[in-house]
């Protein structure tokens, strides 16, 4: 998976089922994505809460991605969710993502989302092997990539979000060409309770869900 800003419940829920998480971050970057950008909830409604990048050229990887620094957004990002969640009954199993978005050390988005995400995982008792793409100097297109990768960690399942469904499909390569069986999660977000709001907004922020039901919770709720 593509590292991405404070990701939704499903992404932690596919790393929940995997044995080995790989960070695809050396691929083209797509602008306004969930790259770099994700929704919480404000006033009863969705809010993107963003961060902006600068990019040399349109064919940029992800790991190449700069973190804007002279925007005041990381106080800004921070007011936003503390405004939102900090009377929220959990609001103190978020506080550590609060300082990493607040680390002006960090100066590339895929060196935020990953620790970000890592950092959420571990809270949660989610240990797979991490390891990101770039460091891996695998080659190829779409779904040979993906296949290779399995094979250089001797994989026998890959897991795919449904979204990736159409073109693994499309390709058919796992048929055709590998022993590797391909797997599509299964994930459907249930309703939750939500403070100050009495209609459920699903989809939101992995930091909603931990807002709200705290690290335990949040453990049932990805399971």
């Amino acid at each position: 998976m593509q590292p991405t800003y404070l990701p939704w419940a499903g992404y932690f829920n596919l790393i929940l089922n995997t044995d080995v998480f790989v960070f695809l971050d050396d691929v083209q970057y797509e602008k306004n994505s969930w790259q770099n950008r994700n929704r919480i909830l404000i006033n009863k409604a969705y809010h993107w809460i963003t961060v902006p990048v600068s990019i040399n050229r349109l064919d940029t990887k992800i790991c190449e991605v700069k973190i804007v620094v002279d925007q005041p957004w990381r106080k800004k990002n921070m007011s936003m969710i503390r405004h939102t969640y900090l009377k929220c009954p959990y609001f103190d199993s978020i506080e550590a993502i609060l300082s990493i978005i607040g680390d002006e050390s960090i100066k590339l988005l895929y060196e935020l989302n990953e620790k970000i995400i890592k950092t959420i995982a571990t809270s949660l008792g989610l240990n797979p092997l991490f390891i990101s793409s770039r460091e891996l100097g695998i080659n190829g297109q779409r779904t040979e990539r993906l296949l290779k990768i399995c094979n250089h960690f001797s994989c026998t399942k890959y897991l795919s979000p449904e979204g990736s469904k159409e073109y693994l499909t499309e390709d058919g390569l796992f048929e055709q060409q590998s022993s590797v069986e391909l797997v599509f999660q299964d994930f459907i977000p249930k309703k939750y309770d939500q403070k100050d709001t009495k209609n459920f907004f699903s989809h939101l922020s992995i930091i909603d869900v931990l807002a709200n039901l705290g690290i335990d919770g949040t453990k049932k709720y990805l399971e």
